[in-house]
């Protein structure tokens, strides 16, 4: 049965400065620099969107972690490097706010990730707050939700992460 988290970050720059390092392919990029993996591509960002409003962008990247590189109890579930897709799509701002998607999945292996984010003030700080609720999935009888639970404190480290890099990319470029 799949496993809801609520994940959230603060970040030092406003709203619209996180979501402007969101728009830039720089920030992807080095993003990815970054995260730690073997290796990391940004397959795509389209700026636009569905919506055509510049304010929009969907980006695509693919990370990969290769086998030798993985625990134990990975390499026994999985064989050969473990390859993570994901997708994310941030919409404009709208009322000082902005929304998101994010879906990702581990390619060949029954993993899925679906959520939902928001980016909003906040009005104490002058900064920004990222809300994240995110579903996983693994479809392993008996010990997926084990693994989803995992996954979920992964997922926790990884949006600090996340907040982490951006705060100190905004200072160094805005």
């Amino acid at each position: 049965m799949p496993r809801l988290f609520d994940l959230s970050a603060d970040y030092d720059g406003s709203v619209a400065e996180v979501h402007q390092a969101f728009t830039d392919a720089g920030y992807w990029r080095a993003r990815l620099v970054g995260s730690g993996v073997d290796v990391a591509t940004l397959e795509s960002m389209r700026i636009g969107g569905a919506s055509g409003d510049h304010n929009t962008v969907e980006v695509v990247t693919l990370q990969v972690i290769r086998s030798d590189n993985l625990p134990g109890m990975v390499t026994q579930l999985h064989r050969g490097d473990l390859c993570i897709r994901r997708e994310e799509t941030w919409g404009p701002l709208t009322d000082g706010a902005a929304e998101g998607a994010v879906t990702g999945l581990i390619v060949d292996a029954p993993v899925s990730l679906s959520g939902t984010a928001v980016l909003s003030p906040l009005a104490a700080t002058g900064g920004a707050r990222l809300t994240f609720r995110a579903t996983v999935h693994v479809r392993v009888p008996i010990i997926g939700g084990k693994l989803e639970n995992i996954i979920g404190t992964q997922l926790a480290e990884l949006v600090a992460a996340e907040q982490r890099f951006t705060t100190e990319w905004i200072a160094k470029n805005a």
